[in-house]
């Protein structure tokens, strides 16, 4: 047992030492991900690390300065700013992730039928061209013009607009696998087409879908960020950084700060994001992977 329990502990350790090599070799792995990792604890933990009610108003207090009371000093109805961007942290990353997820699994799903299924292809891919002939931003606010403000149709709605993206991606990468010998012996054995995308195409796609899909976390951030700013996203009473901004746009040019500190976090959370997405990039082509 002993021996047992001395191998298990030599193998996590190989592991760890493994794992310290690779973020050593891909430091914008490092870097990125232990950003999202803060960005991430710091909307979990909104609660504890503000200081009052993010949607308290105070009219007394209204557009102060930053100061020892107020960290990141106060709006226009006299509201902690410090409080509304740790909560907004959670908005923004709720809605990267939640779109990065569900567009990857739509997309991956319509982009493995539409590569491999032929007389699906054409069909499909007018429709995603169709679709792509709109630029995201203004696709998603044509779906909100169309509902209501909230998170969860915010959510959809870029959800909506990415799909497209993923799509093209999967449909490339299905092309040139299934011309692949050992695809065309499955199919020449008789293998029913379903085994053959989950036996042999789909796990060749989780490279590229999981760099694509951090991309599309940080696109979806700022589209967020957009539709909040312009009034067609969450709704203003809800502590986002793109309402936060968008509260203080009037008054920017004396009190800066109401923009300042949401616009410095959502930029450290997308240079996050794309740097982690730089660096899977960078370790999963074959091209450009070392050795580990």
């Amino acid at each position: 047992m002993v021996v047992a329990v001395a191998a298990e502990l030599t193998k996590a350790e190989s592991r760890f030492a493994r794992f310290r090599r690779y973020l050593r070799r891909h430091p914008s792995v490092a870097i990125g991900g232990g950003l999202l990792i803060l960005m991430a604890l710091i909307g979990i933990f909104a609660p504890l690390l503000g200081t009052v009610d993010p949607t308290a108003i105070s009219p007394a207090r209204r557009t102060r300065m930053p100061s020892e009371l107020y960290w990141f000093g106060t709006d226009v109805l006299g509201r902690d700013i410090y409080s509304r961007v740790m909560y907004g942290a959670r908005v923004s990353l709720l809605v990267g992730f939640s779109v990065a997820i569900l567009s990857s699994v739509i997309g991956l799903t319509v982009g493995l039928v539409a590569g491999f299924v032929r007389w699906a292809d054409g069909v499909i891919m007018r429709i995603i061209d169709g679709m792509m002939s709109i630029p995201p931003i203004l696709l998603a606010i044509a779906l909100m013009a169309l509902t209501r403000g909230s998170i969860g149709n915010v959510i959809i709605a870029i959800t909506i607009a990415e799909i497209p993206r993923v799509a093209r991606l999967v449909r490339s990468v299905v092309l040139s696998l299934r011309e692949q010998p050992y695809v065309e012996a499955a199919v020449a054995n008789g293998a029913r087409v379903p085994r053959i995308i989950w036996r042999h195409i789909l796990p060749n796609t989780f490279a590229p879908m999981s760099v694509q899909a951090t991309y599309i976390c940080a696109s979806a951030m700022i589209v967020e960020a957009i539709l909040s700013f312009i009034g067609a996203g969450v709704p203003p009473m809800t502590p986002t950084w793109g309402n936060i901004m968008a509260e203080g746009r009037g008054l920017w040019q004396v009190r800066p700060h109401i923009i300042l500190f949401p616009a410095v976090f959502l930029s450290l959370t997308v240079l996050a994001v794309n740097m982690l997405g730089d660096g899977l990039r960078d370790s999963l082509d074959p091209r450009l992977a070392k050795t580990l």
